[in-house]
């Protein structure tokens, strides 16, 4: 068994268009007044074939279409790409094929058309349930309208899920505690809830560094904020199996999984990142952000990548290290230690079990929730 197949096998698309820059994201995302969807089809399944060719005879678990927006997508586009992925390699019997969603009006009027292409799940990019915080965030839709897509989308799949924001600006605890029981009324079986990160190249950040970003909680209160968001998703039958993501059981974003659990997937689309292992190596994998490059690639090239990067054995444990520990689930510390080649360092090991940050069960590891917060220090710790 090579190491991936604990995780899976996953396809990622990136759809590279929004209809606007939202402040606060640092995705690689673009406006653009005319999208030709018939180049992008030509290009996408050109990669399709490439990639099935090297992966030949492998079981595909998830198709996810991130973005962007995929939901501007042609479903006709949609169901091109559903069609040559079932050509290309055998399908699981409970495939998962994830599409993002923006609730504007012209998107969820979409939602039909793409569940008919075999879509069977959506994520949905709701932020924000009032308002005046979509207008900060610089969304597009209303609340009225969020509701309204989400509506459509709850008739058309079996599994949808929606984002929300929180540590917002000028946002109580009390607010948000109110927000999230309304959240969690409308929940299907999953939600992602993200705290607001001020990241640079953003309109965001360029408000922050000079100053003018007003009314964002401070540390202490985002905290609270975190811990009110898994004590109240918890006693709503939606726990955090990983920090920023919460569902009922069975209900997991699968292919994020394959992420988290250190499985290979290919990633297609500007911008787009990989792990494939191909002749017993792990290569990491990455494609040129510019849409109009990557498609120029693709078509001169017939081939999206830039340089692959071969990854040592050592960077596949921290890799794994990593995004394991984001899980409630945690690590198995004898695949961590097959693939370092030694140990995790057992006095710090038992320095942080004394402290209530880690815990161990069989042979797994995991964060604690008083650790989970601060797992950037704890993976200092135990890697340093």
């Amino acid at each position: 068994m090579e190491d991936w197949q604990h995780g899976g096998f996953g396809l990622y698309i990136h759809w590279p268009f929004c209809a606007s820059k939202c402040p606060y994201c640092d995705f690689n995302s673009h406006v653009a007044a005319h999208i030709d969807q018939e180049d992008w089809a030509r290009a996408y399944l050109s990669e399709i074939d490439r990639i099935a060719e090297e992966t030949e005879g492998r079981v595909l678990n998830t198709v996810f279409f991130g973005g962007g927006t995929p939901s501007l997508m042609d479903p006709a586009l949609v169901a091109q790409v559903l069609e040559r992925v079932g050509k290309s390699w055998r399908l699981a019997n409970d495939l998962e094929i994830t599409l993002e969603a923006n609730p504007g009006s012209v998107e969820a009027g979409r939602f039909r058309a793409y569940a008919e292409t075999g879509v069977n799940r959506v994520s949905m990019g709701i932020q924000a349930l009032n308002d005046t915080d979509l207008h900060r965030l610089g969304r597009l839709h209303s609340v009225a309208e969020a509701r309204a897509a989400f509506d459509i989308a709850r008739d058309a799949f079996a599994r949808v899920s929606f984002d929300l924001i929180y540590a917002r600006q000028f946002q109580t605890p009390q607010q948000w505690e109110a927000e999230l029981q309304t959240a969690l009324g409308m929940a299907v079986d999953h939600l992602s809830l993200y705290q607001l990160t001020i990241e640079p190249g953003t309109a965001f950040g360029a408000r922050a560094a000079k100053h003018g970003l007003k009314g964002l909680p401070n540390d202490e209160i985002a905290a609270d904020m975190y811990l009110i968001t898994q004590e109240i998703c918890a006693a709503h039958g939606m726990p955090g199996y990983e920090i920023s993501n919460h569902a009922r059981e069975g209900a997991a974003s699968r292919h994020n999984l394959i992420y988290w659990r250190g499985g290979d997937y290919a990633g297609i689309g500007p911008g787009a990142h990989g792990r494939l292992t191909l002749g017993n190596k792990r290569y990491a994998t990455e494609t040129p952000r510019a849409p109009d490059a990557w498609l120029r690639q693709v078509f001169e090239e017939e081939n999206g990548e830039t340089p692959r990067c071969e990854l040592p054995q050592e960077e596949q444990a921290l890799e794994y290290l990593m995004m394991g520990l984001r899980l409630s689930e945690g690590i198995d510390l004898q695949r961590y230690q097959e693939l370092a080649g030694q140990l995790l360092n057992d006095a710090r090991l038992r320095d942080l079990q004394d402290d209530g940050f880690v815990e161990l069960e069989g042979s797994r590891l995991k964060a604690t929730t008083k650790g989970r917060p601060v797992l950037n220090a704890l993976l200092r710790s135990l890697v340093d």
